[in-house]
């Protein structure tokens, strides 16, 4: 059955007047979430107290969750698990997938990847000793820089700035050829794009919520471990609840079964239930059709502004296979124009140094949107309305 795009958006709360251009930053709220969180409030925490541990099920919300999150990435029940930070699971992955590696000393990534997956590839070199570094090259060289002296490669699928994807089954097939485990970033990917873990052969992933998949600011991230590396990975975050038996509070750390081991804090009780009320507006969406209507979305984007604006460079590949579920233009004022669009309702993001960035998610974004968002971006660049002081103020998050 069709996906119905309009009973899609009616799920969402949308202000009115807005043009809303920036999922893949944080993805807009569903209309049930409020209430669910309300339930987990007062219903839960505030009338089941301690005990909502065990009646409301909060200790499996991780695993329960991270299997509904399995069908959108292509994950086998029981391989994935949520929380803490990306931040953090990307360090776990990288870890665990090095020490599976130990005659090896290379992460190999791309100038492509959210800088902040190099930080923590970065970091974990510093900890592990100076052999270890982590070496980047543009995105479109990856495939060609691993070569028998790379441990792990550590991709991004769809390039934060830009919008280019990669093909992950065949870089993966290529990291295993010679010898390196593959580590993949979904971030700009679960939610947005068909993936396929299993298929392509992927080692470890990991991914957040707050985008595509609508959990709310400070969301969970996710984690996937290969059925195949599931006993044998280490967590190099020893975590309470990553271990065996966590309420014989044993001395000593013995790793859960599974992807259980990757479990590290304490559960996000009332960021999950929002996940929860987020993920109902899964179960009756191909996530295929919703990619191929991105991308009509997006050429009616491209071919709007290139049509009716001078000055922009895009800075997204134009062939559907080599992209995600965004648009980005360049342009030396790109924040000020992007000032600008908000200040109109059509609101994207800006990226440093120069990228304005767009997202096109067909669940709540449709043609007539489209359609007004290129009339405000040709208004604007017509009339040069961005050119004011106000718009050139940077804020703290642009």
């Amino acid at each position: 059955m069709p996906t119905d795009f309009a009973a899609t958006k009616a799920l969402f709360h949308l202000p009115e007047g807005v043009i809303y251009l920036d999922g893949n930053s944080l993805g807009p709220m569903v209309r049930t979430a409020p209430a669910r969180v309300d339930k987990a409030v007062r219903a839960e925490w505030g009338e089941m107290l301690i005990r909502g541990w065990n009646l409301a099920g909060w200790m499996a919300q991780p695993r329960a969750l991270g299997d509904r999150i399995g069908k959108l990435i292509g994950a086998a029940p029981g391989t994935v698990v949520l929380g803490d930070t990306l931040s953090i699971k990307v360090y776990q992955a990288l870890a665990s997938a090095l020490e599976m590696n130990p005659r090896r000393r290379v992460i190999l990534s791309d100038t492509g990847n959210f800088p902040s997956d190099l930080y923590m590839a970065e970091g974990l070199c510093r900890t592990l000793g100076g052999q270890y570094r982590l070496k980047t090259v543009a995105p479109e060289e990856a495939m060609a820089a691993i070569d028998d002296s790379v441990a792990v490669v550590m991709l991004t699928e769809v390039d934060y700035r830009t919008g280019r994807r990669h093909h992950m089954a065949d870089i993966t097939h290529r990291a295993h050829e010679m010898g390196a485990l593959a580590v993949w970033d979904l971030a700009h990917s679960a939610g947005a794009i068909p993936v396929d873990l299993a298929r392509a052969g992927a080692d470890f992933a990991v991914g957040c919520t707050y985008k595509y998949l609508n959990s709310g600011p400070g969301g969970p991230a996710f984690i996937y471990v290969a059925p195949r590396h599931a006993e044998a990975a280490r967590p190099a975050l020893s975590g309470w609840l990553g271990h065996a038996a966590p309420f014989a509070f044993d001395l000593s750390y013995r790793p859960g079964q599974g992807i259980d081991r990757m479990r590290v804090g304490t559960p996000a009780v009332l960021q999950m239930a929002t996940l929860e009320a987020a993920m109902e507006v899964w179960e009756d969406v191909d996530l295929a059709e919703v990619h191929r209507q991105s991308l009509r979305l997006q050429d009616q984007f491209i071919k709007g502004v290139e049509s009716r604006t001078t000055g922009l460079t895009l800075a997204t590949p134009r062939s559907h296979q080599m992209r995600g579920s965004q648009v980005s233009f360049r342009h030396p004022e790109g924040y000020a124009i992007m000032q600008a669009l908000i200040a109109e309702g059509v609101i994207g993001d800006f990226r440093a140094p120069d990228i304005l960035r767009f997202g096109f998610t067909p669940l709540y974004i449709d043609e007539d949107d489209v359609a007004r968002a290129v009339n405000v971006f040709a208004k604007i660049m017509d009339y040069g309305s961005w050119d004011r002081p106000e718009f050139k103020q940077r804020a703290g998050v642009t």
